[in-house]
């Protein structure tokens, strides 16, 4: 290949970033076989690092645990008692559309795919340089309501751009023939910075054209520097212009294969990029900046076209011969942005850049409007809801109860727990375990985990835990998601009303909103009696849907067993006296998450208004008068997948009767 050095003398600039990238493609040879070899094995969740993972799950408002749920598909026990419903080997099967189609491994997805794409392809344009002898071309497209960003080998210098010109609509109409291109110049003059290494130019372009256009209604794309945009084995899409030639797309044809501190490398057999162009994840976000093909070589080092023969800069990039693409990742541009030194109009218009991503926006390529409280508590309710309502999806494409594998999971979580040993023994090795293996705590939001999978039933319906009434969970998720950004606005006009607030005020505030604005969850254990504390607030095992109506009829009274129950008046809920409550349904599921809450939380609760000792025999004797359902069975899989511990009276009922119970209460 062509050195450095000689590259520098001839003044080549593509040239110079061909080699580059194709030598840091080279050094990178192991660990990228190895990324592909574990994305073929196990799954792109596996391929990249977890905390990237992590943050590219939170990115698209899905749950960690629950993607690693969703992708079970072959389950084989483990040997460690941490773990439960192990992952197979064989990710990403034929009923696991759902998080395939999330994270881009799959041809289907929703039409939306296609909207947000044509919408993202309106920012992107052709540049026109002129140079002696001719014209040449690139890709470009617009990062703020002023500001275009290209490759540095594309517009290098000021002066380049002064003589340089942007072309939208440089496509064709939905009848094939030509649009009419709307062309702006470019004022470098206003705004113009450029890196060599990471191969980048942002420059200002005029705001109306000769042909009184606005550059406003081609739109931005607004670049956002976090974590979290794309991870190893996604497919990435390119919108360019190859050769000069009209706009086209190259979708899902691009998979990530390495990520660099400040680079990605992304292969396909069919599609090159084209420099300058957008490179996008599947929710239209840009993820890096397309600047150069890994290109292919003889012996000799030598660039080789499409036909074989040795390559020259005048044949044009797309008769390169190529492996590979490398683009920048959007991070690294942002950050040596951030770092320059502005003053005037310049650091005015780098500030807009940096504003866009964090307003909301409607969709990409769509300007964010203003923002203020209310759309701030608008925008975090949106997210939770579209967290949760993603999670009910990806629910659906799940076995509900898996027998077998439950069974083999179950076995290996209790393999070092002797079931000989006597109540006291028994007891503490329990305790010790439920807490050892209690790895993810969520915290307590049940519109996320309780109502799109934990609590379903069979026919995928929620059932109240007290009056046994049939809900959609979608009904309790957007019921709950109401209730919760009323408290976010209460809170607010609070903190607004009152000029110095101390903790005991917040959390007087706190407590009374969300006593006027329940969620339709239940405590079985109810939070008062642990001072709403995590773990236990958020602790699936004893979290159950629960409409609001039946909530505030138990209120935080214990469990009692009434023997009369069946022959008095009582409410839909149940029945209810001063001293206790005994539901109308699901006695044995609530009694069994109440024992587990006494050996996991030993000496939490037990006052003489709580969980005292003399209503253990209640909760013993509806645990035997009911036993174990498949709706529990489910339960214990799923809550064991997301937290990591189980439930030993679902697991094996006749624990109940030979644990020693004396030593839990406080």
């Amino acid at each position: 290949m062509t050195t450095v050095e000689n590259v520098s003398q001839t003044g080549t600039d593509y040239l110079y970033q061909l080699e580059r990238a194709g030598a840091r493609f080279h050094e990178r040879t192991a660990q990228r076989e190895e990324t592909c070899r574990t994305i073929d094995r196990r799954g792109v969740l596996y391929a990249d690092d977890p905390d990237r993972v992590t943050k590219r799950l939170a990115r698209l408002n899905a749950d960690w645990s629950l993607a690693r749920s969703v992708e079970r598909m072959e389950t084989v026990p483990r040997t460690t008692t941490g773990s439960t419903l192990p992952l197979g080997p064989n990710a990403f099967g034929a009923d696991v559309l759902g998080l395939e189609r999330l994270m881009g491994r799959n041809d289907l997805t929703g039409v939306a795919f296609l909207e947000g794409g044509h919408l993202a392809s309106r920012p992107i344009g052709r540049i026109a340089l002129k140079v002696p002898g001719g014209v040449r071309h690139g890709t470009g497209f617009m990062v703020s309501p002023s500001l275009l960003m290209t490759n540095n080998h594309v517009l290098r210098t000021a002066d380049e751009a002064a003589r340089a010109v942007i072309e939208f609509n440089f496509q064709a109409g939905l009848d094939g023939r030509p649009l009419n291109p709307a062309v702006f110049p470019l004022e470098p003059q206003k705004f113009f910075a450029t890196d060599r290494d990471l191969d980048f130019t942002v420059v200002a372009v005029a705001g109306r054209n000769q042909a009184n256009e606005e550059l406003a209604e081609f739109h931005w794309l607004p670049l956002d520097g976090a974590e979290g945009k794309a991870v190893l084995g996604e497919f990435v899409n390119i919108i360019q212009h190859p050769n000069g030639e009209p706009k086209q797309l190259a979708l899902r044809e691009n998979q990530i294969v390495d990520v660099l501190d400040r680079f990605l490398h992304y292969v396909t057999d069919t599609a090159p990029g084209s420099s300058g162009s957008p490179v996008f994840n599947d929710q239209w976000e840009v993820v890096a900046l397309h600047h150069s093909a890994v290109p292919k070589t003889d012996g000799e080092g030598r660039l080789l076209a499409v036909d074989g023969s040795l390559w020259q800069p005048g044949m044009g990039e797309h008769r390169l011969a190529w492996k590979a693409n490398e683009g920048v990742r959007i991070s690294s541009v942002l950050r040596t942005l951030s770092r320059l030194t502005l003053t005037g109009t310049a650091a005015r218009l780098r500030d807009e850049l940096f504003r866009a991503p964090g307003t909301p926006q409607t969709a990409p390529g769509i300007p964010p409007g203003p923002t203020d409280t209310v759309s701030v508590v608008e925008d975090a309710a949106r997210r939770d809801l579209d967290a949760a309502l993603l999670n009910l999806r990806l629910g659906e494409e799940l076995v509900y109860y898996d027998a077998p594998a439950d069974a083999a999971a179950r076995d290996a979580y209790y393999a070092g727990v002797d079931a000989g040993a006597d109540g006291e023994e028994l007891r503490r090795a329990l305790t010790e375990l439920l807490e050892e293996t209690h790895e993810r705590r969520p915290s307590y939001k049940p519109s996320r985990m309780v109502y799109p999978w934990v609590d379903l039933h069979p026919d995928r319906q929620l059932r109240s835990v007290y009056s046994g009434r049939t809900f959609g969970a979608e009904e309790f998720i957007r019921a709950d998601t109401a209730a919760e950004t009323a408290r976010l606005r209460g809170l607010q006009e609070f903190l607004l009303r009152e000029s110095s607030v101390g903790p005991a005020e917040l959390a007087a505030e706190l407590d009374a909103l969300e006593a006027s604005l329940p969620f339709n969850c239940e405590h079985v254990v109810p939070q008062s009696w642990f001072h709403e504390r995590e773990p236990m607030r958020g602790d699936l095992h004893h979290l159950f849907a629960c409409e609001v109506a039946c909530n505030s009829f138990r209120s935080n009274i214990p469990y009692m067993d009434f023997p009369q129950f069946d022959e008095v008046h009582r409410e839909d809920c149940g029945l209810r006296e001063d001293n206790g409550f005994e539901p109308e349904h699901h006695r044995g599921a609530v009694a069994r998450a109440t024992l587990y809450f006494l050996l996991r939380y030993p000496k939490q609760v037990g006052d003489t208004k709580e969980l005292t000792r003399d209503r253990l025999p209640s909760l013993l004797a509806w645990h035997e008068r009911e036993p174990v359902t498949e709706y529990e069975l489910h339960r214990n899989a799923a809550i064991a997948e997301i937290q990591g511990n189980r439930n030993p009276f679902i697991d094996h009922p006749e624990w109940a009767a030979a644990v020693d119970f004396s030593e839990v209460w406080a």
